[in-house]
């Protein structure tokens, strides 16, 4: 009999723990490799969330395009085959209009700009937007801002740019605004090194550390600081999964995510002076004062084009143009 009980004690015991105490595997997609900014938050997610659960939760990242490229990243995580990843923002205008706000060109002064912007009410704007693609959007990291490399000839105004063969990525907006500057806009999926290296494509458009991290300054004779796009990561989980969490997972995820995106956006930050630095002693001819306002006029229709009809995307573009005046 007292066996009996102490059999029924432990099985009451085990049925009545609580779910949040259950193990939980996240899997998280990245298309870059070991190194790149994407993976740098990706891992000190990992590192914070297994350490403040105790292992509980345990983070596994599929990166170098394991699973594909961001696109069919963003489809696994509505489908619910993965729940996040850590996914650059010009693919999610396929799904939802409202990111093209971020990658409108010549937006942002700097990043203190940036981070004023989407830490605050505008960027939980646009989170809070993607739920009705699936996704929940919790917080930014970043890519940084972009710049012109060509193997053709040195940029500085908008005139240099006509004709060159500019790889960009799967994003309509992307292939709007070089086409606006003159360019001949190709969309590929990463990684591209081979077709710069055999001529495919004549340039590129990226933050410092890929170039770095990729090698490019072996196979791109040029480069402009145009720094035309400020290029974020949205650090995005699967809507229904999330819903599916007990709420101090919930808090605990977010915190890790969010906390982690804020340190990869100081460390890429730090680097670059020196990512410049190197890139030149690579052999890189630098343009550092291109003609911006050259470039701005150029590019300065795109407020009242396609890319931004929808109402809702008009109205967080004028709000956002506001705020950064």
């Amino acid at each position: 009999m007292k066996r009996y009980s102490l059999c029924l004690l432990i099985a009451l015991t085990i049925l009545s723990a609580p779910l949040c105490a259950q193990a939980l595997e996240i899997k998280l997609g990245v298309v870059t490799k070991p190194g790149s900014a994407q993976n740098i938050v990706a891992e000190k997610f990992r590192e914070l969330v297994e350490a403040r659960s105790e292992g509980r939760i345990t983070v596994k990242i599929y990166h170098s395009k394991s699973i594909g490229n961001e696109t069919e990243i963003l489809q696994q995580i509505q489908m619910g085959t993965i729940q996040m990843g850590i996914v650059t923002v010009g693919p999610f205008d396929t799904f939802d209009p409202i990111v093209r706000v971020i990658n409108y060109p010549f937006l942002f002064r700097d990043n203190d700009q940036a981070d004023e912007i989407l830490d605050g009410p505008l960027g939980a704007e646009i989170l809070k937007s993607l739920e009705s693609s699936g996704f929940k959007g919790l917080c930014f990291s970043e890519n940084g801002f972009r710049n012109l490399t060509n193997n053709k000839r040195p940029v500085r105004s908008p005139d240099d740019v006509n004709g060159l063969k500019i790889r960009v990525m799967s994003s309509a907006l992307h292939k709007t605004i070089w086409q606006s500057l003159g360019a001949n806009p190709t969309p590929m999926p990463w990684p591209i090194y081979t077709e710069l290296e055999q001529g495919v494509i004549d340039g590129q458009e990226n933050p410092l550390w890929v170039l770095e991290v990729y090698k490019f300054y072996e196979i791109q004779r040029y480069m402009t600081l145009t720094r035309h796009v400020y290029s974020a990561h949205i650090d995005v989980a699967a809507l229904n999964w999330w819903q599916s969490l007990g709420a101090a997972d919930r808090t605990l995820i977010r915190e890790t995510i969010c906390e982690a995106a804020r340190y990869q956006r100081g460390d890429n930050r730090a680097k670059n002076a020196a990512r410049l630095d190197l890139l030149k002693a690579k052999g890189m001819q630098v343009e550092e004062q291109p003609d911006k306002a050259a470039f701005r006029r150029q590019v300065a229709g795109l407020q009242e084009s396609e890319m931004y009809k929808d109402p809702r995307v008009q109205d967080l573009l004028a709000r956002i143009l506001d705020a950064t005046r």
